[in-house]
């Protein structure tokens, strides 16, 4: 795992920002400003005892040295973000400058993070909670308006709140059940058998609440799209019709498809929206085909998975060509259509199907689990299903409880009951913890958050 009483750093802001952000915390961030910043005032840094901003110029760039305009954003105190000394150096966005502060602040006695250790030090000083550590994730990864929303509420404590709450009234009926068994032998009672049922009920209802709030959660999140994109009559709405099981018109004609087409279909454990578009070079000759077209563009841009269509039986495109070597905005899977005719196209790394011989589609199904279980891994659904089995559980553990109590089995199993409720609802917010988990959630981030 990582360290926590060093100094690390790292870029924070995305490759083509107008501004660049470098981010350093721990205990030296004031020495090495000392010894990489120039401010343009008379501010002496060791006298700063407030958050301040700092504008001034940053010393870097080796033999030949730059002094960078900057504004450096500097919190001395356990007020910062991982309640220890953090600053953020603002200062233009060009990539290779902002590489120049990180190596710089490197060489003057900064770590370079690794991913997620930024919020990682946050949930270890206690600023957050393992749900809302999990929620910032979930706010840069969402797919979608929905999903951005759901993330913030949780990064806000929509679900750690009543669940402090819910482990707070637990605590309090397990001191009562546990004093209770101290003074067994004095026959002096602490808590009734209808106080301990009803503080049980009212522990149930809250968790089925919970639990319906998670489920209510993960039926509103915007499904997986997956997007079939590619030149007319390359075999888009055929591969369409085989994977949703549909009836697309399909036609030896180009341009068969002018609007784009939606179906929901199962891939392994994950429903999605499988759309297919118009053929990319549908847009000449008429206003109907050109709507087309910006039609299948924007679609591609929603795509959270990219089926990029090519025709194996045909040489390979120059517009297919350029695309392979594009960057998509999701992830991609390149599709080598009409593989049941004599190949005249390969590409590296293309996934053989063909609608009407094999192989068929069991090679791009498997390819598409693989891919949605990489989304799946990512942003705040991944909050939705680990808190939700430690819910479950919990409720178990208090309907348990509640059966012990009502048959005057006495308190200390009632009391073993609540404790592995409580146990359950801790993993939910970090309370109860391991390595591995912690190194699970905060692995997924990127660097510098």
């Amino acid at each position: 795992m990582y360290r926590h009483d060093d100094t690390i750093a790292a870029i924070a802001a995305t490759q083509g920002a107008a501004r660049g952000i470098v981010r350093l915390s721990g205990p030296d961030v004031l020495a090495i400003l000392t010894r990489t910043l120039e401010p343009c005032s008379a501010t002496r840094l060791a006298e700063i005892r407030e958050p301040t901003v700092i504008s001034g110029h940053m010393r870097c760039g080796g033999a030949r040295e730059l002094k960078l305009p900057t504004d450096v954003y500097y919190w001395p105190d356990a007020r910062s973000y991982t309640r220890e000394p953090l600053a953020e150096i603002h200062t233009l966005g060009s990539p290779p400058l902002v590489a120049s502060i990180l190596a710089r602040v490197s060489s003057a006695g900064a770590r370079q993070a690794q991913p997620g250790e930024f919020t990682l030090r946050a949930f270890l000083a206690g600023r957050i909670d393992l749900t809302q550590a999990e929620a910032v994730l979930g706010v840069v990864d969402a797919r979608g308006r929905r999903q951005f929303q759901h993330a913030l509420a949780q990064l806000a404590g929509g679900l750690s709140r009543p669940l402090q709450t819910l482990r707070d009234n637990l605590l309090d009926l397990l001191a009562d059940l546990e004093a209770g068994l101290d003074f067994v032998e004095d026959d002096i009672q602490f808590i009734t058998v209808d106080e301990v049922r009803s503080a049980l009920a009212s522990a149930a209802t809250e968790l089925e609440r919970l639990a319906q709030q998670l489920a209510d959660r993960g039926d509103q999140a915007e499904l997986p799209r997956i997007v079939l994109v590619g030149l007319p009559n390359v075999g888009k709405s055929s591969l369409f019709n085989t994977l949703a099981q549909s009836t697309a018109l399909v036609s030896d004609q180009p341009g068969t498809t002018r609007d784009y087409l939606t179906a929901l279909v199962q891939v392994g454990v994950f429903r999605c929206e499988l759309v297919d578009t118009a053929g990319v070079e549908s847009a000449a000759g008429t206003q109907i085909a050109a709507a087309a077209s910006r039609r299948a563009k924007a679609e591609r841009e929603r795509a959270d998975v990219e089926l990029l269509c090519v025709d194996s039986s045909e040489p390979l495109p120059e517009w297919v060509a350029r695309e392979l070597t594009a960057n998509p905005s999701g992830q991609r899977l390149v599709v080598l259509t009409k593989s049941d005719q004599p190949a005249r196209s390969s590409v590296s790394g293309g996934i053989q199907t063909s609608s009407v011989a094999a192989p068929g589609t069991s090679a791009l199904t498997t390819a598409l689990e693989q891919s949605l279980n990489r989304l799946a891994g990512d942003g705040a659904s991944s909050i939705g299903r680990r808190c939700a089995e430690s819910i479950e559980r919990a409720g178990k553990a208090i309907f348990r409880a509640g059966q012990a109590n009502d048959a005057t089995a006495g308190d200390e199993l009632v009391a073993a009951e609540v404790r592995l409720a409580l146990e359950e609802l801790g993993k939910t917010v970090g309370a109860v913890y391991t390595e591995d988990l912690l190194d699970r959630i905060f692995s997924r981030f990127c660097i510098g958050k």
